[in-house]
């Protein structure tokens, strides 16, 4: 790796990965005994993942970057592909109601939305480098390379990945100068439609229902979030020690997926979620921070995307999981068991590492000038 790259995102990577492992191993061994008879049935899966998600790290900083500039957007078509692909008969499979899978040999699964997210955060760095040579018919062709990938995810359904994408994609266009006409304008538009999605649809009616007031089904859709409370408060300041957690023993649905932030708080307590919560917080801050020391609109654009998809994707299972938000099956990145988004959150450090090696030489090469002219 360039040797401009600072350590504190790579001992970030590396914490959140350790942390992660332990994580998955706490939470799902009693559920692997049960559902496998093999309590690292889980464990090993995520530490074969672990590894394929360094490899792609260290892959992704080997890589030009102006290749990264100029051909990172086809990482959208291709994963906007590979979301059709999950709708084919014999590659794509059906769970839980939801196309969002490939099947893969040996049992195993891709979900090519996690990707998307990626993509989508170069396609718009792309798009908003280019924008000052844009012209009708160019504009009409992103906006179909943007749309109709995230109707296709929204069909799926995935509506917090069509959610996610759409706030990323909002706050990046106001960020660089969207006018506030068209940004209130839009929103206001979005408001009947998100409502439409919503509300018409039983099962996102009952979360948000059950969200209102999750006592009123307390032994069905508000069973979630109440357990999920309820490991919270057991864990109080200290928590209940490492693998001695109650809610993951059946009681807490989810426990090594979607809600593993609830057993991490009953076993580590505030202090242990404090800490993991820190170590996202500055991920976020250092993508902001990277932004900050460039002017290049594809690099600075990069940055914040990078920052606000990994900041999103962070509150919205948090949230959900302290009962702030309505259940949502999205995955806390790294610390959730799941090989596409362990290696999708490594693709992004691996994005991140190189924007910040770019940046850094750019603003190292402007000191040098500066010192030169200064002489």
């Amino acid at each position: 790796m360039n040797r401009t790259l600072s350590s504190s995102l790579l001992l970030t990577l590396f914490a959140l990965m350790g942390i992660g492992l332990v994580q998955v191993y706490s939470s799902s061994y009693v559920f692997a005994i049960e559902t496998y008879n093999d309590g690292l049935f889980f464990f090993k899966k995520q530490l074969l993942f672990s590894a394929i998600g360094l490899f792609v790290v260290y892959a992704v900083t080997q890589v030009s970057f102006q290749w990264i500039r100029n051909w990172g957007w086809t990482l959208w078509v291709a994963s906007s592909a590979l979301v059709l692909l999950t709708w084919v008969s014999g590659i794509g499979v059906k769970v839980g109601g939801a196309h969002r899978w490939i099947q893969l040999p040996f049992g195993l699964r891709f979900e090519p939305a996690e990707v998307l997210k990626i993509g989508f955060v170069l396609l718009m760095a792309t798009l908003i480098a280019r924008s000052n040579e844009m012209n009708p018919k160019r504009i009409l062709t992103w906006s179909a390379f943007i749309l109709i990938p995230m109707l296709l995810v929204l069909k799926q359904p995935d509506f917090g990945t069509f959610a996610l994408l759409t706030a990323v994609g909002f706050s990046l266009l106001f960020i660089f100068g969207l006018p506030w006409s068209i940004i209130i304008g839009s929103v206001l538009s979005l408001i009947p439609a998100f409502y439409f999605i919503v509300m018409t649809v039983p099962y996102r009616k009952a979360r948000v229902m059950a969200f209102l007031d999750p006592w009123s089904e307390s032994q069905e859709k508000g069973f979630q979030a109440i357990q999920s409370m309820l490991s919270f408060h057991s864990g109080s300041l200290w928590g209940t020690g490492l693998g001695q957690g109650q809610g993951k023993l059946f009681f807490l649905p989810e426990a090594h997926t979607d809600f593993t932030l609830a057993v991490l708080g009953e076993e580590m307590g505030f202090i242990g979620l404090f800490i993991v919560l820190s170590l996202f917080g500055f991920v976020v801050y250092r993508g902001f921070q990277l932004a900050m020391k460039t002017n290049d609109r594809f690099l600075k654009a990069s940055c914040l995307g990078l920052a606000l998809v990994f900041g999103i994707t962070t509150v919205i299972n948090a949230g959900m999981s302290m009962g702030l938000l309505p259940t949502k099956g999205m995955a806390l990145p790294f610390l959730s068991y799941g090989g596409s988004s362990l290696i999708s959150s490594c693709l992004l450090f691996g994005l991140f590492l190189k924007l910040e090696s770019e940046i850094l030489n750019k603003d190292k090469s402007r000191t040098r000038i500066s010192k030169i002219l200064e002489s």
